[in-house]
This record gives structure tokens, sequence and C-alpha cells, in this order.
């Protein structure tokens, strides 16, 4: 197992607390979710190492210890997609010269999506967890089921009740979203949830982390209005946990009509926490994809029904 490090890198004006892994010449770029953080990739960031990658988790900006800017203005797509632009740049300065795999989950998968889309930096491989094509989730959020799903979207434009809600009583809430929502709750022992606790209980950081909702909702982008998207040529892989509290299984459902070369894999009785709660067939299914074999089956609890390691 490669030894994951710290360090801090300078990308678009900020600073990042980035996880590092590996030393390949080719880069494998991860981003998180929320309420979540670099941590969240430690199970795939070594599989990424092994596979000939330098593989870099950043806390995304306004998260852990990387920069916090304030004020809902500083967390709009336009300026977390240069984030992303200027993590690849430093990369290449730092040597890193071959082709970049973004690997992304949750609301780093709707700035992964834009990422690709819109063409911001070359991409040889994309791989999304749990976040839809945002054509398909425009389309999904007009219907009752998502739109209830998707409360807390609303919830988080109220100033200041959601930050004192997320973070009272050492950030129980923030621990419940990861608890509750798993369906192997082994997966999330009170090592794990502490971690996610800390990083929300930095001063400034719950506001932030809301900040990338409240100007979603804001402040909108026209250049990244993709209700007519462009296609998508970047060969994708989709892992999809079903029993997603938040987002629900038919959003994934036309994929296959908006990127030409896509693969997609559900697993069954995980959660939306998908590469944490199933590491290890997250990790079989990303190594297969990359290998060029037939990725593997998911059976009950995410479990590997056939492996082609031929």
């Amino acid at each position: 197992m490669s030894t994951i490090e710290t360090a801090f890198i300078e990308a678009n004006g900020l600073s990042f607390e980035v996880d590092m892994c590996g030393n390949g010449d080719k880069l494998a770029l991860f981003l998180h979710g929320f309420p979540e953080s670099k941590f969240s990739w430690r199970a795939q960031m070594p599989l990424l190492a092994e596979l000939g990658y330098t593989a870099w988790a950043p806390n995304l900006r306004g998260y852990g210890k990387s920069s916090r800017p304030i004020g809902i203005a500083n967390y709009t797509m336009p300026l977390l997609l240069a984030d992303v632009g200027g993590l690849i740049d430093a990369a290449r300065d730092r040597g890193i010269k071959g082709p970049v795999t973004l690997i992304a989950h949750d609301w780093g998968g709707a700035i992964g999506w834009a990422f690709a889309l819109g063409q911001v930096r070359p991409l040889e491989r994309f791989i999304v967890m749990n976040l839809p094509h945002p054509s398909l989730f425009l389309k999904g959020i007009r219907t009752w089921a998502q739109f209830k799903k998707s409360w807390y979207v609303f919830f988080f434009q109220i100033p200041w009740l959601p930050e004192k809600l997320f973070t009272m009583r050492n950030a129980q809430v923030v621990a419940d979203a990861f608890y509750k929502m798993a369906v192997n709750k082994d997966r999330f022992p009170p090592a794990v949830l502490d971690e996610y606790r800390k990083n929300a209980l930095i001063p400034g950081a719950m506001t932030a982390m809301i900040n990338y909702y409240r100007a979603a909702v804001r402040i909108p982008d026209p250049s990244n209005d993709f209700s007519t998207p462009p296609p998508l040529d970047t060969p994708t892989l989709m892992l999809w946990g079903e029993e997603d509290a938040a987002l629900g299984k038919e959003l994934t459902y036309g994929t296959d009509k908006l990127v030409s070369d896509f693969t997609i894999r559900y697993l069954p009785q995980v959660s939306h926490w998908v590469q944490q709660e199933a590491p290890e067939t997250v990790n079989a299914m990303i190594k297969a994809w990359i290998e060029g074999r037939t990725v593997p089956q998911a059976g009950f609890g995410g479990r590997l029904l056939i492996s082609d390691e031929s």
C-alpha cells in the first residue's frame, strides 16, 4: 500500500490542502462531496498509485485547511472549475505530465461533470459516483420524487440557521449524515465520523461548505447551462449506490445517450457514500475499467458478483 502524505498546493490564487499518493506520470485527481473531505478517498488513492498514477485528493475551497474565501460569490461554479484547472496546472509544474483521470463524488461530481463537459482541461477518463449528468438532474428536480429528496438545498438558503444546526452538539448532524444514511454502518465507526466532525467545526468551514449550495441557487452561471448539453466524448464510468437518500437512481437513466463511451454499475444496498461503504467493490470496478477489462457487477450489499481478473 502506497503511503498517503499531505502537502499544500498553490492554485488559482488559493492554497489547497492535498493528500498525495504515488509517483506515476499520470494524474488522478479526486473531488470530494458534501459534507466530506479529501479523507473520503482514503481507500481509492493507493489503488490509483498502484495503477501508475500520482493521486491527488484536495480539500476543495472552504474545506479543511484549504483557503476559505468569505462570501457566497466565492463559491460559484466558474471559480470551482478554475480551482480544478489550477490544480492540474500545478501538477504539470511539478512534473506530472501524463494524462488526467478525474474521479468525483457528490458535489465533486457536479464540478466534475461541468469540468468535463466544458473541456476546461483535457481529460483521459472521468469517473463519477452518485451524481447524475447535469441535464438529467435538471429534469429530475422538476419531479415531486426528486424535489422531496432535495429539500435540504432549499433549507440551505436560510442565513446562519443551517450552520448552527450542523455544528451544534459536536457536529452531530454531520455525523448523522453519514451514519444514518449508510446501509453498512460498520464502515463509519467513531474515528471516521470524528474526522468529519472535526472538519465541520473549523471556524467558518460550515458556512463555506453550505455556500456551494447558496451560490448554485442564487448566482446561476449561463455558461454552465446544460439543459441542452454538448455530447461528452470522454470515456466515463459511473458508479451508483442504489440506496441513495438524496438522489434517485432514475436520474441515471439516459446517461448513455449523452456520453458516447459510457459504463455504469449499480451497487445494490449501498448508500450515497458509495466509495466509503463499498471500497473493495468500487476499487475492483475502477481497476477493471482502467485496465480495459469487463467491469464486474455488484450484488446485495455491494459485494462483487463476478470478477474478471484476466
